[in-house]
């Protein structure tokens, strides 16, 4: 089979198909009872969980800084203790962490942290105001919450599009009882930047909320600029991707063909093959590794032979990453915090929100770690040295890029954490729908409304095997975010809580309802969520 048939095969699984009776997300009528997420229900969950006794305590500052991207650029941004991304937390699983976030934002910005991708009690999910409401300027919340599940994480702020400044830093949950063999850790941060250095993710906001206008007609489908016109779709198969460019190329440089040339931030001709067409929103003027821009960027050093373990986190807004390591093939353990069956690949793609755990044995000598911006023509750019070497430049595309990439799609949980085979209790289908034209993202044609936050909610019950089928009707990829469980791709694909969801295509998901309360399901493509692709997922009391 030659690399494109094999790289096809792989990614043909983005589209998962789901089968059985299909229940509407909400429904007509009064809405039941809801638990509530400070309710005693939760409580109780919280004391099941089997915790060290351990408290790691922290301090979280936000507030104004004048950060050094590296290279001489400086942006004027928001962070957590003046650097991004802020400084990592690690504890093991089963302490319990209290972290006291101090808002020092300016202008009575109000602000909150989301531990994305922990499975917490519910008041300390930070999403305001569904689970608790938002902290004011120079006030002061403190999250406490036992961390019960080792894997990789990150968390960041649940208001506005703030999750696009550099408001985001890793959190790790180390395994006591470690079944990795590995001699070193790097964690490695993917960003794409705009704030201070074009503009304000609020004002890349404003723009894009007015949408495209007339310009939504110029061959664009339904739904999406630059899209597939497969917005009405719904086939559960990835097609012929025969011809599918593996480049990542095809915009011009920044991608900013404009028939006005008045757009400031809108992207246009984005376009990959892997992302189903149109690739994203918006033009960002540089792509971070740990923070640092490619002409100057972040290095680790390492001896020859050393096999390092890389956790990979995507905290960008709007940009999918395909990440490769020069001269090395990568060996993937984990994705979203949960084990999988091993694969080795040369490259990775990554949705926001989306964490991989790899394996690599270094070699010796200069490589470059590549976050090639999918579809964008632009790219992150970190070091490994273990040995001598002048380092490459920093438009370096390694070959791996184009070798076997994979995505969690292509991927199996690993036996101990695979769901057991049981009954599904209850279905909802979860329409992604609106696109560019209005920029109306929503989901089953509603934009969710902050005023109302627990109105048509997508309803659960205790001890429930729910199925959510994501059904994509727009001309766009959306990685879709359910906060509070995690997931199973299909009957026995990897356990997650981001996953792809390409246009025209379905995917289903498993999860079992042991975390009552209230949570918050959405597109965690920044711009796209705050327009209103999100949704209430919510137990019944």
């Amino acid at each position: 089979m030659d690399s494109i048939n094999r790289r096809t095969a792989l990614l043909a699984g983005l589209a998962v198909a789901g089968t059985g009776a299909l229940a509407a997300c909400g429904g007509s009528g009064s809405t039941p009872a809801l638990v509530s997420p400070d309710s005693k229900v939760v409580a109780t969950t919280e004391r099941k969980r089997k915790g060290t006794g351990k408290v790691r305590e922290v301090n979280l500052t936000a507030a104004p800084a004048v950060l050094d991207l590296g290279g001489k650029v400086t942006a004027k941004s928001w962070a957590y203790g003046g650097r991004t991304p802020g400084k990592e937390i690690r504890l093991s699983a089963g302490d319990t962490l209290a972290a006291e976030l101090s808002n020092q934002l300016p202008d009575r910005t109000t602000t909150s942290v989301h531990w994305h991708g922990i499975a917490l009690r519910a008041d300390m999910d930070g999403v305001p105001p569904a689970t608790q409401d938002a902290v004011r300027a120079g006030r002061n919340f403190t999250y406490r919450f036992l961390a019960d599940t080792p894997g990789t994480y990150f968390f960041h702020p649940h208001v506005g599009v703030q999750l696009d400044r550099g408001l985001h830093a890793p959190l790790i949950v180390e395994d006591p009882r470690e079944p990795l063999s590995y001699d070193d850790e790097w964690v490695v941060v993917l960003d794409d930047w705009v704030d201070g250095v074009t503009g304000t993710p609020d004002q890349v906001l404003a723009e894009l909320s007015h949408g495209m206008g007339d310009m939504g007609d110029m061959d664009m489908g339904d739904s999406g600029h630059g899209g597939p016109g497969r917005g009405g779709s719904s086939s559960h198969d990835m097609g012929d991707m025969g011809g599918m460019d593996m480049s990542g190329g095809g915009a011009g440089a920044g991608g900013e063909a404009s028939s006005s040339g008045s757009m400031k931030f809108m992207l246009m001709g984005a376009r990959s093959g892997l992302l189903g067409g149109d690739a994203g929103d918006v033009k960002y003027p540089y792509h971070l590794v740990n923070g640092r821009v490619p002409a100057d960027p972040d290095v680790y050093t390492g001896k020859p032979g050393q096999r390092v373990r890389l956790r990979l986190v995507n905290a960008g807004g709007d940009t999918a990453y395909r990440v490769a390591l020069g001269g090395h093939k990568l060996t993937i353990t984990h994705t979203d915090g949960f084990p999988v069956a091993h694969r080795q690949v040369d490259a990775l793609l990554v949705g926001m929100g989306e964490r991989y755990d790899v394996l690599v044995t270094l070699a010796d000598g200069v490589f470059p770690l590549v976050a090639l911006a999918e579809g964008k023509d632009a790219s992150g750019l970190a070091l490994v040295r273990t040995g001598s070497g002048a380092a490459p430049k920093a438009t370096v595309r390694p070959g791996e890029l184009n070798g076997m990439i994979m995505n969690a799609a292509g991927l199996k949980a690993a036996d101990e954490v695979r769901l057991d085979t049981r009954r599904t209790d209850r279905v909802h289908r979860i329409e992604l729908t609106g696109g560019m034209a209005g920029y109306d993202w929503g989901i089953n044609g509603r934009r969710y409304d902050m005023k109302h936050p627990a109105a048509d909610p997508v309803l659960v019950e205790q001890g429930q095997r729910v199925r959510l089928d994501f059904v994509n009707k727009t001309g766009m990829w959306h990685p879709m975010h359910l906060h509070g469980h995690t997931y199973q791709l299909g009957t026995g694909g990897p356990r997650k809580d981001t996953t792809i969801v390409l246009p025209g295509r379905t995917v289903s998901v498993y999860f079992d309802a042991d975390n009552p309360g209230q949570w918050m399901l959405h597109c965690h493509n920044a711009y796209h969520g705050e327009a209103g692709m999100m949704a209430l997922l919510a137990y019944q009391a």
